[in-house]
């Protein structure tokens, strides 16, 4: 099937139009432009179009809104949306309204080119997706490049029952990600049932996941429905997946193979009618390999994997982060406070080890205890109690040398939570922070020589090399290689 094709380009930059046309020519299709919906409306009858580009703030409409109109003119037509809006919201009614793809501006010219290939190889396929109902509020917030993907990535599964392995760092807001394909699938209005991992007993976890039958166990005084049970018809969030004991791995895997359960003490077979979203902050495939996490069951959960950046990896979603939570603390009682640009500015250089976690805790603080209701970088300053660290700089080690910065690194993340203790599993998490830069300054210094830099790690090449892949580090470059 030819990958070449007609397709109108519509939005109201003229500058945006003319480079897109000639990137789309380039590639072999025949390319018209226009840079309103009435200009859209008439070229549609003339030029028939294959694939329709367009934007979503024109003169005179909404490119959304007209999605409809032109799929029922011509069904199967895939839409490519443009949007400088950037939210979740606008990704996921762009799917809503049967877009084949969303691209955030400012786009790469060949991430589109791609998209209008794809689109005419699938162009016999529907790509219109049923609709999940209205968006009233952004569940997720944030409007950076790194924020885009997973949005994209949402906007395609909430529609099927794909299961979704949420990947990132605690407090990232792995289970707001799998609320929100929750709230906006098919499921919205079946319960949304979330359970931990890490903080059930591991002689308890089958039977709150799977539940028990009277008597099966010494306790056990009348039946108990577990998870799976109370989630029939909707969602189950399995977080922190990677602290499930290895005999619950087994049993679940065999639930996901064969769709079915029974209670423990239990005979009958109980159909699984759930979607599976799991989440977890530690590396699987290094728990593969230590023999502590099953194989099979990764890739039975790692269907469609969403990777939620660490908010350092988001620095410009931190003003309308904090913003945000101040705003929430306002509607909850607390007197409401504003953030100066240089407050901003400070909030922007703090390394967030808690990550969005972290920074609302602060704001909620800082709501509660600052007197002045405009907050400036020396408020935030002494919140942070240490020196400032210009342009993102680690901070200068003392005497005390490295064990004296990651004390007060630690220090600071043990006081982001408050009275509350920071997640399990904190050793692994110190260790596989700490081993990234260490691999990737030391692949510097030695300017990219794998056996030189083995050396000054003082481990075996071989061993350099496997984690290396395993963290994705491109060996020339030393920085991240996806």
């Amino acid at each position: 099937m030819s990958t070449t094709g007609r397709v109108l380009v519509v939005d109201d930059d003229a500058a945006i139009r003319t480079v897109v046309r000639e990137a789309l020519r380039r590639a072999g299709h025949i390319v018209e432009t226009a840079a309103s919906v009435a200009e859209q409306r008439r070229l549609f009858q003339s030029f028939e179009p294959e694939v329709l580009v367009t934007d979503v703030v024109l003169p005179d409409g909404n490119g959304l809104d007209i999605i409809p109109e032109m799929l029922a003119s011509k069904p199967g037509l895939p839409v490519i949306v443009l949007s400088a809006q950037n939210t979740f919201t606008t990704a996921l009614r762009a799917t809503e309204q049967g877009a084949f793809d969303y691209l955030p501006k400012p786009f790469d010219l060949g991430a589109l080119t791609r998209a209008v290939s794809d689109a005419l190889a699938a162009r016999d396929a529907s790509g219109a997706s049923d609709a999940v109902g209205p968006v009233e509020e952004l569940p997720l917030i944030g409007r950076s490049p790194p924020m885009q993907e997973v949005y994209r990535t949402i906007a395609r599964v909430v529609a099927n029952d794909l299961t979704v392995l949420v990947l990132g760092e605690s407090g990232t807001g792995k289970e707001l990600v799998a609320r929100a394909i929750h709230d906006f699938g098919p499921r919205a209005a079946a319960p949304f049932v979330a359970v931990n991992m890490a903080a059930i007993p591991r002689e308890l976890i089958e039977s709150e996941l799977f539940g028990h039958e009277r008597g099966a166990f010494t306790g056990a005084a009348s039946r108990n429905a577990g998870r799976f049970e109370q989630a029939q018809g909707g969602t189950l969030f399995l977080d922190e997946i990677g602290d499930m004991p290895m005999e619950a791995q087994t049993r679940l895997l065999r639930v996901l193979q064969a769709g079915e359960f029974t209670t423990v003490g239990g005979s009958r077979a109980i159909r699984a009618d759930v979607r599976i979203i799991a989440a977890t902050h530690k590396d699987l495939p290094r728990l593969i390999a230590d023999g502590a996490f099953r194989e099979d069951l990764y890739y039975r959960i790692n269907v469609v994997p969403v990777r939620l950046p660490s908010l350092r990896q988001r620095g410009e979603d931190i003003g309308e982060l904090a913003r945000y939570f101040l705003d929430r603390a306002a509607a909850d009682g607390l007197p409401r406070k504003a953030l100066d640009a240089g407050a901003v500015d400070r909030l922007m250089r703090h390394g967030w080890p808690g990550n969005v976690r972290e920074l609302e805790n602060l704001m909620r603080r800082l709501a509660a205890l600052s007197r002045d209701e405009l907050i400036t970088a020396s408020v935030i300053e002494q919140q942070f109690d240490g020196a400032p660290q210009p342009d993102g700089a680690p901070p200068v080690m003392g005497s005390g040398g490295l064990a004296e910065a990651v004390e007060m690194h630690l220090t600071r993340y043990f006081a982001s939570f408050g009275r509350d203790l920071p997640p399990d599993g904190l050793y692994d998490r110190v260790l596989a922070e700490f081993e990234r830069p260490l691999l990737q300054l030391s692949l510097a210094a030695a300017r990219g020589n794998q056996l030189r830099a083995a050396r000054l790690l003082g481990i075996n090449r071989n061993t350099l090399r496997k984690r290396l892949t395993e963290l994705q580090i491109d060996a020339g470059t030393g920085r991240r290689s996806d």
